[in-house]
């Protein structure tokens, strides 16, 4: 059995105690976050360890079985450990000069080597998986996302296409397949995915030797539940495709679901060969093998997960150089090859190294997590450390890294987190309980109380990998010198959720968020949630911050007030449109008033959303019914992800 080296502490840590009840030697719980003894560490330091400090050599052995089951047991996942030999190497990566190439070689991952045991056969060969998502709002996307995370486990190697835009012709090059989609509308394929299964129904193309299956996503309350999932499914049986695992449909509460299908269908499809025959008899060594129970009979008898390696690619990088001394700035031209399974941080390492000492940035740590990595890449805000290349940009295109917006950049690609710190300082987004709820130890130090449950849901609304990150997501942070932020968002939105902090507490987060500088100044939520997994989970808890707000201070103020208005009009007439809007919330005299403003002068000019008569869009404003000559509804369907009519729903009728 291996021994445990080095153990550290994330972000987030909810303070329930349970790992410092199961091993006080090593653990210690403070009022705002778990610690790691000084004791038992080489750097005699007392934190959370994020400096990655060994174990003192004569406690691994004693250690090491508990501080693994103290990281099993936080119900939040924020305990993280390291074996002796490292889970990571350092690499050395090779760039040349602008006019030649350079190639990087990746950080090196444990090679699980020939002996595979009984799965020796299925894991050679080609071990590639599509997994395609159709995807209206982003969540079908971001399951895709998770589902190839969880995927390297059984030794496959996932791609996330998006339907949008891809040649039916080549589903048959594929001998695995899952497919995950979400439905619109009545029953209606979401937008990037309409034109593929358009082709797919008029090609009919043979899957004669894929193996597939389907996680639909749907709203129980349509009659047409799920049914882009369900024509998917038919439509890949009637080509001759064999299911490896039958449909799983999920409803708007899809986290659960999702989870119970792609725990099975991924040892399932990763036992089907690079030959494209399936081997059912080998799903329970394939489950063993996910887990990390395979029994190797490698030389120190310890599993080890294959390596995962991709073809190398040449791209041109564009890199951001700020020099403070001249206060100059610019972009740095270089064309590099280097294996798609790099990351961003092994290309500007070596290109450090081997080009440009003065290059500045970031790094990870060996753990490979690092939240303070933040760079903009392609438009996009990721972490360094974490992304690799070849999910950004394809063999002889062109990346280009900025430093992250809405920080004061230092040099480089290296900012300032200054303006987060002190945002983070002044709300004082740490615990405060008055008094805290529980049982008591012996030693008379309060024990919390929360569920299991309570506290992954806890976690979950700001489960984001860097609230730094988070910050520079969004639009208006970069602007706007007054604002915290949405990442300091969240926290407060989280320390209000919590059912341990005090009544003072809670009402101060409100306040904070409500007040100038706080949730409201982010004018277009929408522009954080296109950043990935991280960036939709951000969006939706600042739309569920937003409406918790606007029912606690019962629809005060200007925004409040017309919200109130604007949904009594849409719940009364039954219609979500511009007329209904505008007749509702100005009425008669404010539409004299306001004639040639907003709606009224687009009108009159003829920019109708149908682009129809202008004079049937004025008219619809004047002459009762709203039904004459109205103005097209803005919304064809159900109204969702508005956080202002949904609020009023809710305070208004249970039935929405």
């Amino acid at each position: 059995m291996p021994t445990i080296a080095k153990v550290w502490i994330e972000e987030d840590c909810i303070t329930c105690d349970a790992c410092q009840d199961i091993l006080p030697e090593v653990f210690e719980v403070t009022d705002d976050t778990s610690q790691i003894k000084a004791d038992v560490r080489e750097d005699g330091a007392f934190d959370r360890n994020t400096g990655l400090s060994a174990i003192k050599n004569e406690f691994r052995s004693e250690f090491s079985d508990l501080i693994e089951e103290a990281a099993d047991a936080c119900p939040v996942e924020i305990i993280k450990f390291e074996y002796e030999g490292g889970v990571a190497e350092e690499v050395a990566e090779e760039v040349a000069p602008a006019a030649s190439e350079a190639v990087v070689a990746p950080v090196a991952v444990a090679d699980a080597g020939a002996d595979a045991g009984v799965l020796a056969g299925v894991l050679s060969g080609d071990r590639s998986l599509a997994i395609f998502f159709g995807s209206q709002t982003g969540n079908a996307a971001g399951l895709a996302e998770k589902t190839a995370k969880r995927a390297v486990a059984y030794g496959l190697e996932p791609t996330v296409i998006d339907m949008d835009g891809y040649d039916q012709a080549q589903f048959s090059s594929h001998k695995r397949i899952l497919i995950i989609t979400s439905t619109w509308g009545e029953g209606e394929m979401p937008d990037n995915a309409d034109e593929l299964w358009n082709a797919t129904v008029a090609a009919n193309p043979s899957l004669a030797g894929v193996h597939y299956s389907v996680c639909a996503i749907g709203d129980s309350s349509y009659d047409e539940f799920c049914k882009a999932g369900e024509d998917w499914d038919q439509k890949f049986a009637s080509l001759g495709a064999t299911s490896i695992l039958e449909m799983k449909m999920c409803d708007v509460d899809f986290d659960e679901p999702w989870n119970e299908w792609v725990t099975e269908v991924l040892p399932r499809i990763a036992c089907v060969d690079s030959s494209g025959v399936f081997h059912e008899d080998l799903v329970e060594a394939m489950i063993a093998y996910g887990a990390g129970d395979e029994d190797d009979e490698g030389a120190d008898g310890d599993f080890n997960p294959p390596t995962i390696e991709q073809a190398p690619m040449s791209l041109t990088m564009r890199i951001f150089r700020y020099d403070p001394i001249k206060a100059q700035s610019g972009y740095d031209t270089i064309a590099v090859a280097l294996p798609g399974h790099a990351t961003i941080e092994d290309a500007l390492v070596a290109i450090k190294r081997e080009a440009d000492g003065s290059l500045t940035f970031r790094s990870g740590s060996i753990s490979g997590l690092n939240p303070l990595t933040g760079v903009k890449a392609n438009g996009r805000i990721l972490p360094a450390d974490t992304t690799r290349i070849s999910d950004l940009v394809s063999d002889g295109g062109t990346l280009t890294v900025e430093p992250l917006p809405g920080y004061e950049v230092l040099k480089d690609l290296m900012v300032s987190y200054d303006r987060y710190d002190d945002s983070r300082a002044n709300s004082k987004p740490w615990l405060e309980a008055d008094p805290r709820q529980g049982e008591r130890l012996a030693s008379g130090a309060p024990m919390g109380v929360m569920e299991s449950a309570q506290a992954t849901r806890l976690h979950a609304l700001a489960d984001v990998g860097s609230l730094q990150l988070v910050n520079a997501m969004s639009d208006t942070f970069d602007v706007d010198d007054v604002y915290s932020g949405p990442g300091i968002a969240l926290q407060r939105w989280v320390r209000s959720q919590d059912p341990r902090s005090g009544n003072s507490h809670v009402k101060k987060m409100f306040e904070l968020m409500q007040r100038k500088g706080g949730v409201w100044d982010e004018a277009d939520i929408s522009s954080i949630q296109r950043h990935g997994i991280d960036g939709s989970q951000a969006a939706d808890s600042l739309y569920a911050a937003r409406s918790r707000l606007l029912a606690e201070y019962k629809f005060t103020g200007k925004s409040g007030r017309l919200v109130k208005v604007y949904s009594r009009s849409v719940k009364m007439s039954g219609n979500v449109n511009e007329t209904t809007l505008y007749r509702s919330v100005l009425g008669p005299l404010g539409l004299g008033s306001n004639i040639m403003n907003g709606v009224s002068l687009r009108m009159m000019l003829g920019f109708t959303r149908n682009g129809g008569p202008m004079m049937r869009g004025f008219q619809g404003m004047l002459v009762p019914p709203a039904g004459i000559g109205k103005i097209p509804d803005m919304f064809n369907s159900k109204v969702v992800n508005h956080h202002e009519v949904v609020a009023i729903f809710n305070e208004l009728d249970r039935r929405f």
